[in-house]
């Protein structure tokens, strides 16, 4: 009787803190946009589908509206979704919702560098890195002939190739590497450098992890699995790896750092913290430098040569679109000189495509997470401070109304019917605001000029029938990775 009245006694606590939990939901969610009734501890987990959480989450907004509330976990998320709500949130709303929200993956980079970092040093290690990449590597001339080299270097690789399948993940991945390595260490390596193929196989494999299901449990879920073994323990690892291999370039350059002469990014960095040293709460430290260094170099290699190799079995898929790149390459820029980045107004469906492939691949479908720095009323409701926001990119990269029929790839999409290049203020894939990718410019420069040289100089060629060839993506969560594959790249006869 004794054990009886215990158990009885502890299923009642039971029932009492859930009856708890319930009710501290339902009372801290009485301002907030509607959603799905969140259960205690797992949220709304059951309503999501963790293969495809951007999909999950417009089906949510097709019942509960634009702006709505959903728990991954106990973590509060308002979701936007559509141009006006997302835009509302990133340019409106800028100020307010302009913090990050935690990604435990990245739990490393907390509170440092400039991607994860919703400490007090974040905006001025972005505005002063902001200022640093313009002046030495991403002004506009300098960063042409920086990538026009590069592109030289490339071409070279793929004629080694000799016209036999290969897989293009490092060879194209190593020239985006190479150019954001130059900007930061003034560097570039051998395209077999072991070391160059060491940290793009870690951004690589990183990229893929963060899309896992297991790591969208994790990233909601990290107090209760971080002690589990999983995939989540590799991607740290991973993360820990680049960390000290930046680190160590960052004592290399405090090393033989002349302050007249600044050679690279590091250098910059590494000059303001000396003046920054006698602070009390000094904003620039060696591990500062080190994780904006490995912040640069991941998303500046790893968003960029994905959208270039997803472009090329998209293209694979579609050779009647690439007959017309020919045509117009062929015309504009002609076989005896490089592309350039003022082609790009005689180039409008070279322009168009390059768009395109980047709408099509949505590459971030779920943008990373805002948070807000203060309670906010936003459309009636009460934001509270600390929530996490979702402004979703996918559903601006896939509006039906600006894009007729999304799902398939229309160069048109980008293009007037006079068939010169058309703008569209849909098109989001860097975000927007106080937290839109810093290598915005870098990045559409790169993808322009580098598949333009590919294509100056190659045929593209598949090893099965392009009808067969399938451009589903091996997982969906942080981003949308694209399938392994192999192709084949035949000299042009004029190149």
């Amino acid at each position: 009787m004794a054990v009886l009245g215990v158990t009885i006694a502890l299923l009642g606590w039971v029932v009492v803190l859930l009856l708890v939990s319930v009710w501290k939901q339902i009372h801290s969610s009485w301002n907030l946009p509607p959603g799905p009734f969140p259960l205690p501890i797992i949220g709304n987990l059951l309503q999501l589908d963790l293969k495809d959480i951007p999909k999950s989450l417009g089906r949510l907004a097709e019942r509960y509206g634009p702006v709505f509330t959903v728990y991954l976990g106990s973590r509060r998320v308002v979701v936007l979704h559509g141009y006006k709500a997302v835009k509302e949130v990133l340019l409106n709303h800028k100020n307010e919702f302009s913090g990050r929200g935690e990604i435990p993956a990245f739990t490393e980079h907390k509170d440092m560098g400039i991607i994860f970092n919703n400490g007090p040093t974040w905006k001025d290690t972005r505005r002063f890195s902001l200022t640093t990449l313009r002046d030495y590597g991403m002004g506009k001339q300098r960063n042409e002939d920086r990538i026009q080299k590069e592109a030289g270097f490339l071409v070279q690789e793929l004629r080694k190739t000799q016209g036999q399948p290969f897989d293009p993940t490092y060879i194209v991945g190593c020239a985006p590497f190479n150019v954001i390595s130059d900007i930061l260490f003034n560097y570039r390596f051998d395209y077999q450098d072991k070391q160059a193929l060491r940290l793009m196989s870690l951004f690589n494999e990183n990229f893929y992890l963060l899309s896992t299901p297991w790591l969208q449990v994790y990233n909601n879920f990290s107090k209760y699995v971080h002690y589990l073994p999983g995939s989540h323990r590799k991607l740290m690892k991973n993360v820990s790896e680049i960390r000290q291999y930046t680190l160590a370039r960052v004592k290399e350059h405090q090393k033989s750092l002349d302050p007249n002469c600044p050679r690279d990014f590091l250098d910059c960095l590494l000059m303001e913290m000396e003046k920054d040293k006698h602070s009390t709460e000094p904003l620039y430290t060696t591990e500062n430098i080190s994780v904006t260094a490995a912040d640069l170099f991941f998303a500046g290699t790893e968003t960029t040569s994905t959208t270039l190799r997803y472009g090329l079995l998209i293209l694979l898929k579609h050779p009647e679109v690439e007959e017309k790149l020919h045509e117009e390459i062929d015309r504009v820029v002609g076989p005896s000189r490089l592309p350039s980045v003022k082609d790009r107004l005689q180039m409008p469906y070279t322009d168009a495509v390059v768009h395109e492939i980047q709408r099509f691949i949505d590459l971030v479908p779920s943008n990373l997470p805002h948070q807000a720095n203060r309670d906010t009323t936003f459309r009636g409701y009460v934001i509270p401070k600390g929530t996490v926001l979702i402004p979703t990119l996918d559903s601006l990269l896939y509006d039906k109304e600006e894009f007729p029929e999304p799902d398939k790839f229309k160069p048109e999409h980008f293009l007037n019917e006079e068939g010169k290049f058309k703008y569209s203020d849909y098109f989001k894939p860097f975000s927007a605001g106080k937290r839109v990718c810093v290598g915005e410019g870098l990045a559409r420069m790169e993808l322009f000029l580098l598949l333009s040289a590919i294509l100056q100089h190659f045929n593209l060629k598949s090893v099965v029938d392009p009808k067969d060839l399938d451009l589903s993506n091996t997982a969906i969560g942080f981003g949308r990775v694209p399938p392994h594959y192999k192709l084949c790249l035949i000299p042009r006869s004029q190149g």
